[in-house]
């Protein structure tokens, strides 16, 4: 198999059965090793964003107009079928415009996608002392707040 031949999903795909595998062995814990990365990739490609570096506190992206995007991803699959994403930091000093949230079925395909404006978040996610961050799932009542924009279209096509 030539690695460089494949598809960028393909790529992913096959990173899942590997890690699958390696759960399987009891070598890994979680499945979720390259979503953050991915998914940062992939928004600012289909959004025209631009890519912060690693190092920007608070957001990942922005955009030509300088609006900032807060990017997250979430895998679910059989055995961890959670729609939380992970923690956000620094909430109340509101270092991003909109926060995207793409949830992903096991085979990296888009379940659902969303652009949330910032205030919107306060609405639903709940601070957690031990992690110094609010939590935010996405799931229920958020999921149909009209003030979100469901995107998994422009991320797919």
């Amino acid at each position: 198999m030539n690695l460089e031949e494949l598809e960028v999903i393909e790529l992913l795909r096959l990173q899942a059965d590997v890690t699958k595998e390696l759960k399987r062995r009891n070598i890994v814990r979680t499945q979720n090793n390259p979503l953050g990365d991915y998914t940062e990739w992939l928004v600012a490609q289909k959004m025209n964003l631009a890519l912060e570096n690693n190092s920007a506190a608070g957001y990942d992206a922005k955009s030509e107009a300088g609006v900032t995007f807060q990017i997250k991803g979430r895998r679910v699959t059989p055995s961890s079928p959670s729609r939380q994403l992970s923690a956000i930091r620094n909430y109340d000093a509101k270092e991003f415009d909109y926060l995207v949230a793409v949830i992903y079925n096991e085979e990296f395909n888009i379940e659902a996608a969303y652009l949330i404006p910032h205030e919107v978040i306060g609405d639903y996610a709940r601070h957690r002392m031990h992690v110094n961050a609010h939590i935010l799932l996405m799931s229920g009542a958020i999921t149909r707040d009209p003030r979100i924009m469901e995107i998994s279209e422009q991320l797919s096509g």
